[in-house]
């Protein structure tokens, strides 16, 4: 059995397989919130995760070293209201820290 999560970017939304079976999900229209999450762990281990956090909580991590992150990001940055100048801080920093790039209006 693989020890490497399955990651799936579609139309309906985000998938994370992991590697004990479970499941992490977030349709796009459930999406309330994108952060990115930093830590100091680079550059031998995963240091970036793409938090993708579903309306009432619960949601998908996605590590942005994954071969999904491009479809992931590209789908991100063309939603409306996109921080491109949060995400550029946070795929530039070298130290802990969560950084919100978008937000579902109210």
């Amino acid at each position: 059995m693989s020890t490497q999560s399955a990651i799936t970017v579609d139309d309906d939304g985000v998938r994370r397989l992991l590697a004990d079976g479970t499941e992490e999900s977030v349709t796009w229209a459930d999406l309330a919130e994108v952060a990115i999450r930093t830590t100091p762990e680079g550059p031998w281990k995963e240091d970036v995760f793409f938090l993708l956090v579903r309306a009432g909580g619960g949601g998908c991590a996605v590590p942005a070293g994954d071969p999904s992150a491009d479809d992931l990001m590209s789908r991100l940055q063309s939603m409306p209201g996109f921080d491109n100048d949060a995400f550029v801080e946070a795929m530039t920093t070298q130290e802990d820290g969560l950084f919100v790039v978008w937000q579902r209006d109210k």
